[in-house]
């Protein structure tokens, strides 16, 4: 048993014992049971939560787990509730997570690729880096973000100290699939912005599914509310395909290819009809243009297939949880319970930060009771 876990929930142990526990067991069961039984039978309704599940964890509500959407539906229904842009774009979230680590008194360290995670006697003892092959020791603990497929079949670890089970088991993982992105830097008046939304979901065709190729474009228009972040009489905007594009199409090719140039604009067609939308003239506009695809994805995020994760239906297999059989290595990120998209990746966070040791007990008793207050 988890001495931690029984510490840390102790003081909860009441309200849990004022529920049937069975109602708890929902939140690994499919947000489709909740919707189902809350007795939703509007159309368009039962859509739109298709529609946000998909964009959360890359599959509909029938294969999204409740406890993924239960992080997120309570804020985003709360009474004045907003999707907003953060203030500087999206660097300025890095720079708040740096901020946080460094104040911390953790370091961060870039352009240092890591080649392997060191595994001595059965534990993680630290990581080589490439360059030099420098060897930093853990002390405590190696926590890895890397998707399930990229920790195993990369070579940063030795696959021989888990036991095959293990590894066999994990490398199953279904694989989701990848996207279509579009960012624009474009011609447009202050008085033109005020005209239009920050956000944009669009879908041409409920029967056919959100999870249908060329179905579903999620548009963002950050300089709606930010005129920082382009030289004044522009904007900027960013459209993509969530999670329906196939690998396979872009498996084999060359990115300096003009197969691959080819395919980019061809993929990328789809994005500019749906612009054309709500921007009619986005073309003439248009002063920067960049595609992003599956093999964007792959080289700059280091993902496997470019994937948006695990596709881990609920019902029909589960997220593991940080802890792995090698002790001293443990792992979060989307392929870690909760599971895809960032509220879940942060819970991922939090349950590995204070799965380490012993030492973070004390913190998140602290937090804990804040936030009961």
């Amino acid at each position: 048993a988890d001495v931690a876990g029984l510490i840390t929930a102790g003081k909860f142990l009441p309200n849990f014992a004022r529920t049937n526990p069975l109602e708890n067991l929902k939140l690994t069961k499919p947000f489709s049971n909740v919707v189902n039984g809350a007795g939703v039978n509007d159309s368009f309704t039962r859509n739109w939560l298709d529609l946000l599940c998909f964009c959360l964890s890359g599959l509909p509500a029938d294969g999204t787990i409740t406890a993924e959407m239960a992080m997120m539906m309570g804020e985003f229904y709360e009474p004045g509730a907003i999707m907003d842009c953060p203030k500087g774009g999206a660097k300025s979230i890095v720079n708040a997570l740096v901020r946080g680590i460094e104040k911390r008194g953790g370091k961060l360290f870039t352009n240092s690729h890591v080649d392997k995670i060191v595994i001595s006697n059965g534990q993680a003892t630290g990581i080589q880096l490439k360059k030099g092959q420098k060897l930093i020791r853990a002390k405590k603990a190696v926590v890895s973000n890397l998707s399930v497929w990229d920790l195993h079949k990369s070579g940063i670890v030795d696959n021989a100290a888990f036991p095959d089970s293990f590894v066999q088991e994990r490398l199953a993982t279904p694989v989701g699939k990848s996207f279509m992105h579009l960012h624009l830097g474009f011609k447009m008046t202050c008085e033109e912005l005020k005209k239009l939304q920050a956000h944009y979901m669009y879908i041409e065709d409920w029967n056919r599914g959100v999870e249908a190729e060329d179905n579903a474009v999620l548009v963002s228009i950050p300089s709606v509310h930010d005129d920082s972040l382009a030289p004044k009489g522009f904007a900027v905007l960013h459209a993509y395909t969530p999670a329906t594009e196939d690998f396979s199409r872009w498996r084999n090719l060359d990115r300096n290819s003009d197969e691959y140039k080819s395919l980019k604009e061809e993929r990328s067609l789809y994005l500019w009809e749906v612009l054309e939308k709500i921007i009619p003239d986005i073309r003439s506009r248009t002063e920067v243009a960049q595609v992003g695809t599956p093999l964007t994805h792959q080289r700059f995020l280091r993902r496997y297939h470019g994937s948006y994760g695990p596709a881990i239906k609920a019902d029909e297999g589960s997220f593991p949880f940080p802890l792995t059989s090698v002790k001293g290595l443990l792992v979060c990120g989307d392929s870690c319970f909760p599971g895809i998209g960032v509220p879940a990746v942060a819970g991922s966070g939090i349950l590995a930060a204070n799965s380490v040791s012993f030492d973070s007990l004390k913190p998140q008793l602290k937090l804990l009771q804040t936030l009961a207050e």
